[in-house]
């Protein structure tokens, strides 16, 4: 699609070479989106919203109590009550635009079209936010005392 989208106008011979970029910036974006939930969301993948809106809660979410928290010991579950507070924490201080970019990018599962146009913003500032809000949670977890 996006290849007759944006290079229709080009010539019949560049079509391939065109073609086995925008799979392979695909593919890149598709790993890099799982390697980034995958390190940051591994303490939270227990997180779906029950509430009809969507809205999550956390501090609401820590507080359930599930059956694999129950064979947790106490000083686990405080570590992970903590961590997730941190993220929280972590995420409300990155500036406005990249911490929008990053939660459509990585928790919405937009791609990068969707999330430059529901921004008002280019393709290529979407991924400079989500690049600069990666490395800045990282820098201030690990920190923290947080191992990614």
């Amino acid at each position: 699609m996006k290849l007759a989208e944006h290079y229709g106008h080009k010539p019949v011979e560049e079509l391939p070479m065109l073609f086995q970029r925008i799979l392979s910036n695909c593919t890149l974006d598709w790993f890099r989106r799982q390697k980034t939930q995958k390190v940051l969301f591994s303490t939270m993948s227990d997180l779906e919203s029950s509430s009809e809106d969507g809205d999550i809660d956390l501090l609401e979410t820590l507080s359930a109590s599930n059956s694999w928290e129950q064979n947790e010991s106490a000083q686990t579950q405080v570590e992970r009550t903590q961590t997730l507070l941190e993220i929280e924490s972590q995420l409300q201080q990155l500036p406005a635009r990249q911490r929008e970019a990053f939660l459509m990018r990585y928790w919405e599962d937009m791609d990068v079209a969707e999330t430059a146009a529901a921004m008002g913003c280019s393709q290529g500032s979407v991924k400079t936010h989500c690049s600069r809000a990666i490395r800045a949670l990282g820098k201030a977890l690990v920190a923290r005392g947080i191992k990614l």
